[in-house]
Formats: structure tokens, sequence, C-alpha cells
């Protein structure tokens, strides 16, 4: 599996599914999509995923029920290093400075942002 992960649209919306569901067979996933797509589409789609390695798929009837190998953590992390080098110049300050200047943020969100610092400033300090 790449050590970057990059899902087009289509992909992160099937692979968004997976994650919210942990596993789902080709209807399952097309139901969650508003059936937008056809089915073999997201079939498609799926085999697509498949290949790649960031899904597994085991029978279950007739049908495959498909389950994500990569999780939703991993991905985010490849998107937002990637966003960080493209749209703030590789600059990780710049990036967590449009975190906290967004108005829709709740102080909960603040809070727990502040402590996730903290927290890795202290595992960072110096042995005295």
């Amino acid at each position: 599996m790449p050590k970057d992960i990059y899902f087009p649209p289509r992909e992160l919306d099937v692979m968004a599914s997976l994650w919210r569901r942990q596993s789902a067979t080709v209807a399952e996933v097309r139901e969650d999509l508003g059936s937008r797509l056809a089915y073999t589409t997201v079939l498609s789609v799926l085999q697509t995923l498949t290949d790649k390695g960031y899904v597994r798929h085991e029978a279950e009837g007739r049908a495959y029920r498909y389950f994500p190998t990569v999780g939703p953590e991993r991905a985010g992390q490849s998107a937002l290093s990637r966003i960080r080098d493209a749209v703030f110049q590789g600059s990780a300050a710049r990036l967590f400075a449009s975190f906290v200047a967004d108005e829709g943020l709740s102080r909960q969100e603040l809070e727990r942002m502040r402590r996730l610092l903290d927290e890795r400033l202290a595992a960072k300090e110096p042995p005295r």
C-alpha cells in the first residue's frame, strides 16, 4: 500500500461510507450516496479501491461485503500533508492558524486543540 493516500472525490465518498459503517455491500454504499450513482459505478469504484489495497471483500451470500483496510486518520494525514505543502507552502503553523481562525469552531473544539498542543509540547520538553 502506498505511503501517500489520495482519494479522488468519488472514491472518498465510497470510503466515507465504509468508514461510517465499518463494512458495507455495494447496495448499502449506494444507499449512503443517495442512489445518485448506478450500482455498477459503485461496484467499479469498490473494485478500484480493492485493486489499490484500500478495501478488501468477503463473500456474503451472492454479494460481497467490503471492508476498509486503511483508516480515516491515515487518509486524513496524507490529505493534510498535501494541503500543507500545496496551499500553505509547507508550513504546519499556517495550516494550524487557518484551523484556529475558523469562526465555526466551538469553544470545546478550541479547548481540545489547546489540550492536544499542551500534551504535545510536554512530550517534546528537554530533560532537566
